[in-house]
């Protein structure tokens, strides 16, 4: 997933916006085009976790946030609670009851020591105190 899907993603059952997230393993690859000094996300930066109003525009590369993606990590929802698995650059950000229990629960438990609690823990649309 790229950094960049940061500024555009929402939680789907809620709608909150920004969502966190968790990296457990990016991938890195070229990317070859000259952005200057355009700025291309339009309210928030993924790469540096804040709004593009509480950073200064002319310290973000945004080709270096191009090259990397999330191959691993999770997004959560600080307003509902949700956690949503980024499973091979994929965020699988689906309603709860078109998610698969086993294969949720199976990817937080590989997880879970770099998880906060809260997630681990009180995560929906299950967790590991649930389980």
């Amino acid at each position: 997933m790229k950094y960049r899907l940061m500024d555009i993603l929402a939680c789907p059952i809620c709608k909150n916006f920004p969502l966190q997230l968790y990296v457990f393993h990016e991938n890195k690859y070229e990317y070859n085009v000259d952005l200057g000094r355009k700025v291309l996300c339009e309210e928030y930066c993924g790469l540096n976790a804040k709004f593009l109003k509480d950073l200064n525009l002319s310290s973000i590369d945004c080709k270096a946030c191009l090259m990397r993606e999330v191959d691993e990590g999770v997004l959560f929802c600080s307003k509902c609670g949700r956690w949503y698995p980024i499973i091979e650059e994929i965020p699988h950000m689906l309603p709860d009851d078109l998610r698969d229990k086993n294969s949720d629960l199976s990817f937080l438990k590989k997880y879970a020591n770099l998880l906060p609690a809260n997630i681990v823990l009180k995560g929906l649309p299950w967790n590991l105190s649930t389980n």
